[in-house]
């Protein structure tokens, strides 16, 4: 793809399950992914409905949220699930500017404790402005206080988007 308006040049153009990868031959303006966005929402060869908002490569950021009960409900046998705290996530507006790099993974703290605690792995800006604005905020899940902590790498949790 070539647009004479733009030096930017798309070499390569992959669509799999996860989204839609653009390779360029250098760092794009934001004029530029708009209109690599508009050419690939009329490519035939590419679903439209895997483009939502192209986007520059971004970091990673790693935090843990403490204070959530392991059990739901205080049943023993309803654990709490990667999808619970994805909807936890997309319920709580604290975490409105987040994008979840991957599934969250959730552990006990300890066989004596009934508390969870949540890894959450975020894309970032290389500053990591985003993780830092979160940390040592508290929200409510249901009558618990969580709070977020920042977190080394986690190497319990898939760090490549096509695992």
């Amino acid at each position: 793809m070539r647009n004479t308006k733009s030096e930017v040049l798309v070499n390569f153009i992959c669509s799999d399950p996860l989204g839609v990868t653009i390779v360029t031959n250098k760092v794009s303006l934001p004029s530029d992914l708009l209109i690599i966005k508009n050419y690939v929402k009329i490519s035939e060869k590419i679903n439209s409905s895997q483009v939502n908002s192209p986007c520059l490569p971004q970091s990673k950021s790693y935090l843990k949220i403490i204070g959530i009960l392991y059990f739901l409900h205080g049943n023993m046998q309803d654990c709490l699930t990667s999808s619970d705290i994805e909807l936890i996530i997309k319920q709580n507006h604290i975490f409105n500017n987040i994008t979840l790099m991957s599934k969250p993974r959730v552990i006990k703290a300890s066989p004596k404790l009934d508390i969870a605690i949540i890894w959450v792995n975020i894309w970032d800006a290389q500053s990591g402005a985003k993780a830092k604005g979160f940390i040592n905020w508290c929200f409510n899940v249901g009558k618990y206080i969580a709070t977020v902590r920042r977190a080394n790498m986690n190497p319990g949790i898939s760090q490549c988007k096509n695992c």
